[in-house]
């Protein structure tokens, strides 16, 4: 054989043994490639979802909390006791109507976490559940209900506003 056909040998040799060594480095970045990959799209799956979540939850507090101010309206507007506690009764019925969503929601955030988030949640319900309470007692024309109820409703909106920075706060953790 003339050093042709070994020069030809040699460099296929090498070429196949080079293609060989890049093949074995390669698959590992590729599959390390494909993680990350996969990771970083559950982890946009995970924010979104909470997202959403969250999103859902504030709506159902924010009609609540629209239902809570309308009590203020119902002072200003109305003088007549009776028509104050038919208002004040219509405001009831509104609210228990808007509480299964609100609590519904809740236990979404509950499912979609993290638990920092989630307990907040339910703060804002058990909030929600104690205002309510305290617009029976107005209801009942009990002494002292109308500031148990304006303390019941700021609790409420301060559990909101911290429901609201705790999920801005963990709206991009997995």
């Amino acid at each position: 054989m003339d050093s042709t056909v070994w020069v030809a040998i040699l460099t296929g040799g090498t070429a196949i043994l080079a293609g060989w060594v890049t093949s074995l480095g390669n698959a590992p970045a590729a599959r390390i490639q494909a993680e990350a990959s996969a990771k970083a799209q559950h982890h946009a799956q995970i924010r979104e979802a909470r997202r959403t979540t969250y999103l859902e939850f504030l709506e159902q507090a924010h009609i609540t909390g629209e239902l809570y101010y309308r009590l203020g309206d119902v002072y200003m507007q109305l003088t007549e006791q009776d028509e104050q506690l038919e208002k004040i009764q219509d405001l009831r019925t509104a609210l228990r109507d808007a509480y299964d969503p609100l609590a519904r929601c809740a236990r979404v955030v509950l499912l979609e976490g993290p638990e920092a988030v989630a307990a907040k949640a339910e703060a804002v319900k058990h909030a929600a559940t104690d205002a309510n309470g305290a617009l029976w007692y107005i209801a009942q024309g009990a002494p002292e209900a109308r500031s148990r109820f304006d303390n019941a409703h700021q609790v409420f909106r301060d559990r909101l506003q911290s429901f609201i920075e705790t999920a801005r706060a963990t709206i991009g953790s997995p």
